[in-house]
């Protein structure tokens, strides 16, 4: 799903990785740290694609909610599992978005 985002400025945080072939708990983790972005102060959207590398964005409001979300304890902890278990490398950016726009085709077929 394409995220809903507020007119700019605001921030994209982009996390592009490679995986392990280990699964054990990575969907559940996934899962649970989307469920708690969605719950900080400043988030605004995510959106996730997985295939030979991994990407995922996620929007903020300012560089200060991205902050607080990187020192959310479980959040740490997720990071490090990834460190040692989940991913073979990874690089995160972190974008100013200053401009957006759209397009949407209703009656194209899914």
């Amino acid at each position: 799903m394409i995220a809903k985002t507020p007119n700019p400025p605001y921030y994209a945080v982009i996390f592009a990785t490679r995986r392990t072939e280990v699964q054990e708990g990575y969907a559940e983790t996934a899962e649970r740290m989307v469920e708690l972005a969605r719950k900080q102060p400043g988030f605004l959207g995510i959106e996730s694609v997985h295939e030979d590398i991994g990407l995922t964005i996620s929007y903020w409001q300012d560089l200060d909610s991205i902050q607080q979300w990187k020192r959310h304890a479980e959040h740490t902890a997720a990071r490090e599992k990834g460190r040692t278990t989940w991913y073979r490398e990874y690089t995160l950016r972190i974008a100013k978005v200053e401009k957006e726009y759209s397009f949407s085709n209703k009656q194209a077929p899914a």
